[in-house]
């Protein structure tokens, strides 16, 4: 969604990325995790750990492309 509206109407502002790189790291699974219980346990991640969630953000943005951010298919997250 950032990269086409970017592309299309130049909405972004300077620091918009990064605030939506520090949203998806802020909400990962393990940053969640860590501080509602004091640890870790990656077996129960339902929406990624805050790199992969970060990677994919930066994938989407740099692609434009939703056919590139296919987590099912990904070889790795």
């Amino acid at each position: 969604w950032a990269h086409n509206a970017h592309e299309s109407r130049q909405i972004l502002e300077e620091g918009d990325i990064e605030e939506g790189l520090n949203a998806a790291s802020s909400i990962g699974d393990d940053r969640l995790q860590r501080q509602a219980q004091g640890h870790v346990t990656p077996d129960s991640f339902t929406h990624g750990s805050s790199a992969q969630r970060v990677r994919w953000f930066k994938k989407g943005l740099d692609s434009g492309d939703i056919e590139a951010c296919n987590t099912f298919e990904a070889k790795s997250l």
